[in-house]
């Protein structure tokens, strides 16, 4: 038995090491009973990476793997029917092996980190019946060989990096399929034929780059059983043909985010079965068809974003089961019906951006399940109906409409409920109702250019979680409440365009959560508040045309995270603060003042300069030497009082200076010192933090976790405070601080020390949202190579990218440094693209980045972009729930308008935004914005007028030297379509990615996937 164990763990090694072909070592597997079983089992595993040893009870000297775990066995005949090893954290190829179990029925490895292409040996199972490989990130082709299973049932390909054209005949013999899922994948070219596919009940083939016209759903006239056919967010384009009533079972159809274009076919509402209808994002014209009130049993029904016309259907009411309904963004006209209230299961109704009109209905009242309306962009007018208002309302948005009277005072039920309300934009008017004030929950309120007239009650300070406070030009009158930052969670405050008067309160300083501050076009009055020095977070000020005097608080100057600041036209003095954004304000941010001390201004400079002491001589003169002046002779009076007189004025101002400067250089000191202190007593909390971490075995009391073998975890027992100190930083950025650090054998990382005040409570939820991340391996992204965590410190360890950032290239480049080339330049571009199309098309939910800036793109030895960074908040989101609002706004410039100013509804098309300020930034060699003599200048803007007057090429980066006119103009102008204000009509990134190919080598079928 001793020789057996030795030489059969031989054996096993030689067929690894053979690679060829396992027919080799059949013989000698079967002289020493080693059934195929656990040979094909254990040849599999050494191709994996098993971190956790889930796979530790594999022996290769067990005569059966029937006892191990995750793996199932047919007892008629003891050999193995399924593996399944779905979320184990296995890395690594799916290598050969499995072909040698011919009784294997079902493979599932989802949710691990495997790479490297599908093995073609698993087609060889000829009695596969399930295949789940979703949730990896496998690349390549689908081997052709897959249409030999003709057994296969479940396939579930979803979520890898999967590409090129799918086999023409891929589905040839696949009578049993059942089940096929290849979304999220990077599939293109056209959709093979399924016709043979008479069993099928469930397709998804979704965010892949599928193109063709619709012809080719008339095969699915031919597959009975169907219930499921989503392709959404492919390239799918033309009108969708007559017929596809013929598929009498279907149940959901999702054709959203393609370019499908024409009217609805007319017979799609004789699909009885049909509750999901999805046709949004596309180019659908014309009418909706009447047969669409014949789907009763319907309850998701999308149109949003096409360009329907004619009127709101008024047979809607008859789709009794309708739970959501989006009709937003398309021309329908008309009112809407009475009858709609008559839908009882309606939980969200989105009829935004039409040109609607009319009252909004009373009835909508009796749908009691009712938690999202969205009415804003048409032209509905009358009040607003106060039975609403007892619903439990989550989020009602009613802005840009002619709606008038006042606002209705609501309900307990909503008073627990709302957390969005937007009325912008009408036409309101009465009292400001107080019971705005019980809204727990609520986190955006949006009333501006409304006309109230009336006061801000003190009850708009009991808000506990408001994030959004904008009441502009709403004619509010009084004073600003005391008391309206008692929350501290407020981030954009904006009563702009009003009548208050009176000080700004000094309890403005309680805003801690602050970072947009705008009380511009008032009547305020007074000092502006030193108060205001203690909003740390603050990046905007907005003061301008008020009455507001004095002298500007210098403390102003410590608000290091300022990036604007507007004082202009108020009644200030005195000299500007020293620090921050002060001393680079322009001539329109700070004229219009009384006496503001600044070169930019003409006239004169006042100061609040205290008056110079000035003593009488003759105060103390009554008594000089001991005698009365009087009694003395006049010209021995004047001796004696020159003798002994008090100094000169001049002297005792000079005296007077010189204590005052001794008194401020003793003070200054002081605070040096005391600072000096408080840094030292910081730096050794941190040392002793890292130390104790270390010293204590961090390995025991934290986690570290590795994503591959080529990482040692020896670094982490080496001193911390080597790695993480001054001398080792690299950068700083809204995540933390960044460390390059040496692992040994010349290898180079950085480590991410990440910054925040609140910390998960559990490793396990770091490590589940790190792995993610983990995942994501792209050439144009930083890949993640592990972490460690522990309560008071979390560590990210990435790869080192040594030509540092884009910033620097751009816009530190030192005057011996070559400016990069047009070449260059759009290799970054391009490169970048395929990056975030990666983080958007290959996840799901998709990896969205909030922060796409030069800073976060690195650059290797060949200059190919890495973006950093990416996917951080969903780490931060889960530890500060105001992230968005109150870290991501540092990117002046980069920022899409619907991240700062809407409620969080945000997706990847506020990347692509960013994406195209990025591109226009390579183009022009120019920052997002800058500041000039009298004016700021929005690049975006500033590139869009000249290409209306025709003279976009002059804003091009001449330090770049050639460049072909060919690739820079279309370059702009796919930034220009990319930094839309209207977030659905800048592209994905998946197309944006085709356009820069089509721009680079214009002949379509020379693409590459990204």
């Amino acid at each position: 038995m001793a020789l057996r164990v030795g030489f059969s763990s031989f054996l096993l090694l030689f067929c690894v090491l053979c690679g060829a072909t396992l027919n080799c070592c059949e013989a000698a597997a079967d002289t020493f009973q080693l059934n195929d079983d656990v040979l094909g089992l254990i040849v599999f595993k050494s191709a994996l990476r098993d971190p956790w040893s889930n796979l530790g009870s594999w022996n290769e000297d067990d005569n059966s793997p029937c006892s191990w775990n995750f793996i199932k066995c047919d007892p008629s005949n003891d050999r193995v029917s399924e593996i399944s090893l779905d979320g184990l954290g296995l890395s690594g190829k799916i290598g050969r092996g499995l072909e040698k179990l011919q009784n294997l029925k079902v493979i599932s490895l989802s949710n691990n980190n495997l790479t490297g292409e599908i093995s073609l040996e698993i087609s060889h199972i000829s009695g596969l019946e399930r295949l789940n490989l979703s949730n990896n990130s496998l690349s390549g082709n689908v081997p052709s060989t897959f249409s030999n299973m003709s057994s296969i049932q479940f396939l579930d390909l979803s979520e890898n990096s999967l590409s090129g054209p799918l086999p023409d005949n891929m589905f040839a013999n696949s009578k049993s399929l059942r089940f096929i899922s290849l979304s999220g994948n990077l599939f293109e070219g056209l959709i093979p034929s399924l016709v043979r596919c008479t069993s099928l009940n469930h397709l998804n083939f979704s965010n892949n780059h599928f193109s063709g016209d619709p012809a080719f759903l008339q095969m699915f006239k031919n597959l009975p059983r169907l219930r499921t056919l989503d392709l959404s967010h492919n390239s799918l384009s033309g009108e969708i043909p007559v017929g596809i009533s013929a598929v009498h079972n279907l149940k959901e159809l999702v054709l959203q985010g393609n370019h499908f274009s024409g009217s609805l076919p007319v017979d799609i509402g004789f699909c009885p079965h049909l509750n999901k209808l999805d046709m949004s994002d596309n180019s659908f014209t014309g009418e909706l068809p009447q047969s669409l009130q014949r789907l009763n049993a319907l309850t998701v029904f999308s149109l949003s974003n096409n360009m329907f016309t004619g009127s709101f259907p008024q047979w809607i009411s008859k789709m009794v089961s309708l739970e959501y309904v989006d009709f937003s963004g398309n021309s329908l006209e008309g009112s809407t019906p009475l009858s709609v209230g008559d839908l009882k299961s309606l939980k969200y109704l989105s009829l935004s951006n039409n040109k609607l009109s009319g009252i909004i209905p009373e009835s909508l009242a009796n749908c009691t399940s009712l938690s999202v309306l969205l009415m804003r962009g048409n032209a509905f007018n009358g009040s607003i109906p106060a039975r609403l208002f007892d619903l439990g309302l989550e989020e009602v948005d009613l802005s840009t409409n002619e709606l008038t009277g006042s606002i209705p005072p609501g309900s307990g039920k909503l008073f627990e409920s709302l957390q969005v309300l937007d009325m912008s934009k009408n036409n309101l008017t009465g009292r400001f109702p107080a019971e705005m004030g019980l809204f727990s929950k609520l986190k955006y309120l949006n009333l501006s250019w409304n006309s109230f007239q009336s006061r801000m009650p003190p009850e708009m300070g009991y808000f506990q979680n408001l994030n959004v406070l904008d009441l502009r030009y709403s004619s509010l009158i009084g004073t600003i409440p005391g008391d309206i930052c008692e929350s501290g969670s407020l981030a954009i405050l904006q009563l702009d365009g009003n009548l208050f008067n009176g000080p700004i309160p000094n309890e403005i300083g309680n805003c801690s959560s602050l970072y947009l501050l705008s009380l511009s076009h008032n009547s305020l009055t007074g000092p502006i508040p030193k108060s205001i020095s203690s909003l740390k977070n603050l990046k905007i000020l907005k003061l301008e045309f008020n009455q507001l005097s004095g002298e500007i608080p210098q403390d102003l100057g410590k608000l290091e995270n300022l990036l604007a600041v507007n004082i202009s036209y108020n009644r200030l003095i005195g000299r500007l603060p020293v620090g921050s954004i002060f001393q680079n304000l322009d001539e329109s941010a700070i004229e219009g003042n009384l006496g503001i001390c600044s070169p930019l201004l003409r006239g004169p400079c006042k100061m609040n300069v205290p008056k110079p002491l000035v003593l009488d001589p003759y105060a103390y003169g009554n008594q000089v030497g001991g005698q009365n002046q009087e009694d003395e002779p006049s010209s021995s009076g004047t001796s004696r009082f020159r003798h002994h007189r008090f100094l000169s004025v001049s002297s005792i101002v000079a005296i007077s200076a010189a204590v005052v400067i001794a008194f401020g250089v003793m003070v200054i000191s002081l605070v040096n010192a005391s600072a000096r202190r408080r840094l030292a007593f910081v730096d050794n909390a941190l040392e002793s933090m890292c130390s104790s971490s270390t010293r204590s075995g961090s390995l025991a009391t934290g986690k570290l976790v590795l994503f591959d073998s080529k990482s040692s975890p020896d670094w982490i027992n080496s001193s911390l405070e080597s790695m993480l100190n001054k001398a080792a930083e690299i950068g700083e950025g809204v995540f933390g601080t960044v460390y390059k650090a040496s692992l040994g054998e010349g290898r180079v990382v950085a480590i991410k020390r990440l910054v925040t005040s609140k910390i998960l409570e559990h490793p396990e939820d770091f490590d589940r949202e790190v792995r993610v991340l983990g995942k994501a391996r792209h050439p144009n992204l930083i890949a993640l190579r592990g972490y460690y965590w522990t309560p008071q410190m979390q560590l990210l360890v990435s790869d080192y990218a040594p030509e540092g950032s884009l910033h620097s290239k751009l816009h530190e480049r030192s005057a011996s440094a070559a400016p990069l080339s047009w070449s260059t330049r759009f290799k970054i571009v391009l490169g970048t693209a395929k990056g975030l199309a990666h983080l958007h098309h290959s996840f799901r939910p998709p990896i969205i980045h909030y922060n796409i800036k030069p800073s976060n793109i690195l650059l290797d030895e060949q200059m190919n972009p890495k973006i950093s960074d990416f996917g951080l908040a969903r780490l931060l989101t889960r530890l500060d729930k105001h992230v968005i609002n109150n870290r991501f706004q540092s990117a002046l410039g980069y920022v899409a308008p619907e991240l700062a100013c809407q409620s969080l509804r945000v997706n990847e098309k506020c990347d692509v935004f960013g994406f195209g300020v990025l591109m226009l930034e390579l183009v022009t060699g120019r920052r997002p914005v800058e500041y000039g003599e009298d004016n700021v200048m929005i690049l975006s803007d500033h590139v869009r007028v000249l290409l209306e007057q025709g003279n976009v090429l002059d804003c091009v980066d001449q330090s770049m030297g050639k460049y072909p006119d060919e690739e820079v103009l279309p370059v702009l102008k796919l930034a220009l379509v990319c930094t839309s204000q209207i977030p659905s009509s800048r592209p994905s990134m998946a197309e944006v990615v085709q356009i820069l190919q089509v721009i680079k080598t214009p002949i379509p079928n020379r693409m590459e996937p990204f």
